[in-house]
C-alpha cells in the first residue's frame, strides 16, 4: 500500500497522541480557603508564577473549577497530593 506524506504524518501524530496521554489537575472552588492561601498553594505545588497562580485562583472562584496543571499522570500525582494535603479540592482527570 502506498501512503502519501500527509497520511504518514497524520498516522505518526495519532500514534504519538496515544503514547502520551495528557492529564490535568482540576482545582475546585470552596468557601474555606483565602485567595492568598490558594495562590501560595499553586506556586508551591504546581510551580506557577505569581501571575499564573492569581489567574487560576480567580478562574476557580468565578467558574467553580480550573485546570491548573497539565502533564503526565506520574508527574501530576505528587502535585495533586500536595494540594489535597493542604485541604484544597483537586483531582486528576
Amino acid at each position: 500500500m502506498i501512503y502519501s506524506t500527509k497520511e504518514k504524518t497524520h498516522e505518526s501524530v495519532d500514534i504519538a497522541e496515544q503514547e502520551v496521554k495528557m492529564h490535568e489537575i482540576l482545582l475546585y472552588n470552596d468557601e474555606v480557603h483565602t485567595f492568598d492561601f490558594v495562590i501560595d498553594s499553586l506556586i508551591e505545588a504546581c510551580e506557577h508564577s505569581l501571575e499564573q497562580a492569581e489567574q487560576c485562583t480567580y478562574l476557580v472562584h468565578y467558574k467553580g473549577k480550573c485546570a491548573v496543571k497539565t502533564g503526565d499522570y506520574e508527574e501530576l500525582k505528587p502535585r495533586c497530593t500536595l494540594l489535597l494535603q493542604r485541604g484544597l479540592s483537586a483531582e486528576i482527570v
